[in-house]
């Protein structure tokens, strides 16, 4: 064997050993996620509403002795804008070098896909069309000609039922052929624009290819974007394939005769981009009426039926409330017992620590501080927290299955345009029902950066899981009252509900302000699908909301819980001249407080419970006990007691549910807004924000009352 086949069989072997590298590519809501998940048996986030995935997400599967690699990036419409998920997507796609591009499209929408496949067409050859949700097509009698549509196209097309693991061997078998060449690649299908526009784009497309010795396709779809002229996606073409465009003289002379070629045709260059769209989404309809056979021309009517209810201007936000109120009910009232036998767990637990301790001679203030400051703590938040979250985000999730969310974000759409913000930010504030930091995460969906930084900022007037049990705790108390039964509790969640449909809009408020001062701008436009209504994958649902969600911010919460135990051990067992710091703190308090209607524990208690609103209420009743470390109390009638003894009026009640609802965000959501927005002065905003709101809101009832009632 020679030298040069000793080589080349060694490269072969490396070849073998490294992965293909596959992108998973298509529009918001086709499923991409799922067959993501499937091929990769990682249990990647899927759900029924739009701009779920923001960033990239890798697996790694192997099948038949070889190894690939797949990213599921975002979900776009197209990759000719500049929005987050349209950079992540054309970035991967132009510059990631994948070996195959997979776009999945939607069999019962198929002319909107393809407008991205042919988006794409223009980048790549090494593309596979994965048509997903036939099941749904044939529900709708909709039939589509796969092998008609890879003949146009050019391209290796695949159908399948995503939701039906054993549907993808044919894609897993086009996907290895692909990979390994055995598949012909041939020129794909390409767009024809009108005779100036093709002429302007090769005076553009000449040099680009001579001077970097750029491939042609991807030379023609850089020249597309010179002759555009939007900058930002010039620069990452420069940035990532270390080439000049904009100031390179050749290809600034090559553009300027490319646009006198259509300027004499009378196409400005601001009308440029407008013409490339408009004939690539005529040539989608084409295509699309070619492969698509309608046998129903009234599939949509049972969607369409629904939707004029539930989007409807007279029933959709009366409807949208219910649907809240009965998720907050049930939470309510299911919560209850495994919070009560999860106390008794992590009791019986403590108190084996305590003999344990007693027995092995540990000094007492140690002890007491890893066990009564520290465990305690950290169990008071698992009990309290992980209950609620374990039925709300299963039944949140089950709203986003079915497809509601986005019916939701279209309902209030023309409220947040009012306050100059985008529909999407009440998609991220219902994630904030469940997590506040999660609702911040969420923000990235939002397109423009200032819509979304307005999103971040007030993402926390709404209130989050970790203090709906203390507003549901005094809202029996001191408004429910004396009603028993299942009366009670739907009188407390009513009283709830009300405070939250204030945080609702007070975000509208406060959005609008920010619009019209340190954050300017109009309200943007964007795109908003609202998905077909699909039955819920309920196992599905359990295990990515229980995972995906409770474990991972239970997680968190436990991260700072931990330390905020030994701190408030100490705060409440160090002090100066008899008095505890707790005191001393309360004290200093007590004016501003008196001014809210409050008095100096509650507010101390507030500022404790920074690292997680758990902890709010032990703190303030270790307080009015004059205890050392937290109080677990799980009789409602005996904490009313202790509230009342300690001055609590109806008053008290009503500004400590305002300021649960309006206080400063928890350390984890803080952390969080750090993150998503580099900078520490938007953080402090965050912070100052929704305290600000809650003090003069506090101030505002306690007036109103000492004029109109005392």
């Amino acid at each position: 064997m020679s030298e040069m086949e000793k080589l080349s069989t060694k490269q072969k072997r490396i070849k073998r050993k490294s992965a293909y590298t596959i992108a998973l590519a298509g529009n918001p809501n086709v499923g991409k996620s799922t067959i993501f998940n499937n091929l990769t048996g990682m249990n990647q986030h899927t759900g029924n509403w739009t701009g779920k995935t923001v960033a990239n997400a890798t697996g790694s599967f192997e099948y038949r002795g070889e190894q690939y690699k797949v990213v599921d990036i975002p979900g776009t419409y197209s990759i000719m804008s500049h929005s987050e998920e349209e950079e992540i997507a054309r970035n991967y796609i132009c510059f990631g070098n994948p070996d195959v591009t997979i776009v999945v499209v939607d069999a019962t929408s198929l002319e909107r896909n393809l407008n991205l496949v042919l988006q794409i067409t223009e980048i790549t050859d090494n593309i596979i069309v994965c048509v997903n949700l036939l099941d749904e097509a044939r529900k709708k009698k909709i039939e589509v000609n796969l092998e008609e549509l890879s003949n146009i196209l050019k391209v290796p097309v695949v159908g399948v039922t995503a939701r039906r693991k054993k549907t993808l061997n044919n894609l897993l078998k086009v996907i290895r052929s692909v990979c390994e060449g055995r598949e012909e690649i041939k020129p794909v299908y390409q767009i024809q624009y009108n005779e100036k526009i093709e002429k302007a784009i090769e005076q553009v497309k000449e040099i680009i290819s001579r001077q970097y010795k750029i491939e042609e396709k991807l030379a023609r779809w850089i020249s597309i974007k010179v002759l555009d002229g939007e900058k930002r996606i010039l620069e990452e073409i420069e940035k990532q394939l270390h080439i000049e465009l904009m100031d390179h003289i050749e290809i600034s002379k090559a553009k300027e005769k490319a646009l006198d070629i259509l300027e004499k045709e009378g196409i400005h260059q601001e009308e440029f981009k407008e013409k490339i769209v408009s004939t690539i989404v005529k040539d989608a309809e084409k295509i699309g009426k070619e492969v698509c056979q309608f046998k129903n021309k009234d599939y949509a009517n049972r969607d369409r039926k629904i939707d004029k209810i539930l989007t409807s201007k007279k029933y959709g936000i009366p409807i949208m409330i219910l649907f809240l109120l009965l998720i907050f009910w049930i939470t309510i009232i299911g919560a209850n017992y495994p919070s009560q036998f999860l106390f008794s767990i992590f009791g019986n637990i403590q108190e084996k620590l305590i003999e344990f301790a007693t027995y092995v001679h540990c000094p007492e203030w140690l002890s007491n501080m890893l066990i009564l400051g520290v465990y305690q703590t950290l169990t008071w938040v698992i009990s309290v927290m992980l209950p609620p979250m374990a039925i709300f985000f299963p039944l949140f999730t089950i709203l986003e299955d079915l497809g509601y969310l986005p019916r939701i974000a279209f309902n209030m759409d023309g409220f947040f345009k009012k306050a100059c913000c985008s529909g999407k930010q009440m998609i991220t504030m219902c994630m904030g029902f469940g997590c506040n930091s999660c609702g911040v995460t969420g923000c990235r969906i939002i397109d423009s950066p200032r819509e979304r930084l307005i999103a971040i900022l007030t993402n926390n007037l709404v209130p989050c899981n970790g203090r709906f049990p203390f507003l549901i705790t005094i809202a029996t108390i001191f408004i429910a009252g004396t009603i028993g039964g299942i009366g009670a509790s739907i009188v407390s969640t009513i009283a709830v509900m009300f405070v939250i449909v204030l945080g609702i809009i007070m975000t509208l408020v406060i959005s609008k302000i920010l619009s019209k001062t340190i954050l300017k701008g109009m309200p943007s436009s964007f795109v908003l699908e609202l998905p077909p209504y699909r039955k819920p994958q309920f196992l599905k649902v359990l295990v990515r909301s229980i995972f995906d969600r409770t474990i991972f911010i239970l997680g968190r919460a436990i991260a700072v819980a931990a330390p905020a135990g030994l701190v408030i051990w100490l705060f409440a067992n160090i002090g100066i001249q008899e008095e505890s710091l707790l005191t001393i703190i309360a004290n200093f308090l007590e004016p501003l407080a008196n001014l809210m209607g409050l008095d100096g524990y509650i507010l101390t208690a507030f500022i404790l419970g920074v690292p997680a609103n758990e902890i709010v209420l032990p703190i303030i009743l270790m307080c009015y006990m004059q205890g050392t470390s937290l109080v677990n109390m799980e009789d409602t009638f005996a904490i009313g007691e202790i509230l009342r003894q300690n001055g609590w009026t109806m008053l008290t009640a009503i500004n400590v549910m305002l300021f649960t609802v309006f206080h400063f965000p928890c350390a984890t959501t803080l952390l969080t807004i750090k993150k998503e927005t580099g900078s520490w002065k938007w953080t402090a905003i965050g912070f100052l924000i929704p305290t600000v709101c809650g003090i003069v809101l506090c101030m505002l009832t306690t007036l109103v009352y000492h004029v109109f009632v005392v």
